[in-house]
């Protein structure tokens, strides 16, 4: 009799122990670490698809302005342009020109019949006042005083000052005279606008 024997060399139990591995739970700082890597990458796209688009608006928009200028004529805009800087050139011009008439005009209206000016100049001081230095004749000494004080009634002529008083060989009184004018009681654009 004989037996069955079967023999073999593979080995029927495995030979290392298979080791059953936990999955590992995932941890907050990793899904936070995931969350912001998809949030860069997402914002890293759109802005991309953003500054695309950005620069066709901009090249539209100036193909537009092109069109634009285009419709009008270059050589118009070229004329109102120098219009333009005269007008500019004119009113600054006209802000800062002064005029004398209405310094004549008090004059006239408050200087006494025994006096006469014989020299006049003006000057222009720091504070953009006006300094008016005169030279005058009166009959006598009362003439002088009378006409000091017709000056200080006029509230365009500021602190009228006579000075260097002396007689000369015919008993008339000559005087030094000098005040300051308010800018605005000569300044053209004033003076048209109240003429208008």
């Amino acid at each position: 009799m004989e037996q069955n024997f079967q023999t073999s060399f593979i080995p029927k139990k495995p030979m290392v122990e298979e080791r059953v591995t936990r999955a590992r739970s995932v941890g907050l700082l990793t899904i936070i670490s995931i969350f912001v890597l998809f949030t860069v990458l997402l914002v890293t796209v759109s802005l991309f698809f953003y500054k695309g688009i950005m620069t066709k608006n901009i090249i539209k928009m100036e193909s537009d302005l092109n069109l634009a200028k285009d419709r009008f004529e270059p050589s118009k805009i070229s004329e109102l342009q120098v219009l333009d800087r005269r007008l500019r050139a004119s009113s600054e011009i006209l802000s800062k020109h002064i005029v004398v008439t209405p310094v004549f005009k008090a004059l006239a209206a408050i200087t006494m019949k025994t006096v006469r000016y014989t020299k006049f100049s003006y000057d222009f001081g720091a504070d953009s006042r006006i300094i008016i230095r005169m030279s005058g004749l009166a009959v006598g000494y009362r003439s002088v005083a009378l006409q000091s004080d017709l000056f200080a009634q006029n509230k365009n002529l500021i602190d009228p000052v006579f000075s260097n008083l002396t007689l000369d060989d015919k008993g008339n009184v000559l005087f030094d005279l000098e005040f300051l004018v308010d800018p605005s009681f000569v300044d053209y654009k004033v003076m048209l606008e109240t003429q208008s």
